[in-house]
């Protein structure tokens, strides 16, 4: 009770009320200058999902993972609901490490009609595998084997299987990748 009296009768010298200043800013007289911290001011950052978020460098780019493989390679699922299953690797996403391949973990996609009096469509998409997934397999041989880099007579840098030793990079392969790539975007063009 004494307490009370005493902030009553401090507030009653300082001639303010408690309702005088109540949602406004204090006098500098009346209140000592703030000290101001050197720390700068944090911006309010969107915060991304878990799977929404790729590792950057300091430009901002994204972290580009090494990955065993290459479009065009041919590979065995080694883990997960299409285990077993052999396919051809049609593209890569090195930020997150995954590789869509052909025919495999096919997801259904419900598409909405475009235009009126369109019906809807249930179509089948590939979606992304992680790479640690897939493991280079070879056709001849009918294996599937770890990948192995070595340098040829004439110093090119080759991959090859490492069970079998059939080498993986060679001009007749990539040839055949390139020209299947042409065929495909002039069917799409067309």
């Amino acid at each position: 009770m004494a307490a009370m009296a005493a902030l009553q009768s401090s507030f009653t010298a300082l001639s303010l009320s408690s309702n005088s200043f109540l949602g406004q800013r204090f006098s500098p007289s009346i209140c000592p200058p703030l000290v101001k911290s050197t720390e700068k001011p944090c911006p309010i950052t969107v915060k991304l999902k878990r799977w929404e978020r790729k590792k950057c460098k300091p430009n901002s780019l994204p972290v580009l993972q090494k990955m065993h493989v290459k479009v065009g390679d041919t590979v065995k699922v080694i883990s997960g609901h299409d285990k077993g299953k052999i396919g051809e690797i049609t593209k890569l996403f090195k930020h997150n490490s995954s590789v869509i391949v052909k025919e495999i973990n096919l997801k259904t996609k419900h598409m909405k009609s475009r235009e009126e009096g369109e019906p809807g469509q249930i179509i089948k998409i590939e979606a992304p595998i992680h790479s640690s997934n897939v493991m280079l397999y070879s056709k001849e041989q009918n294996v599937a084997s770890r990948v192995g880099h070595k340098i040829l007579e004439d110093g090119k840098r080759v991959r090859y299987l490492i069970k079998t030793g059939e080498i993986i990079d060679s001009a007749e392969n990539w040839s055949r990748v390139i020209k299947e790539r042409e065929k495909t975007e002039v069917t799409a063009a067309s």
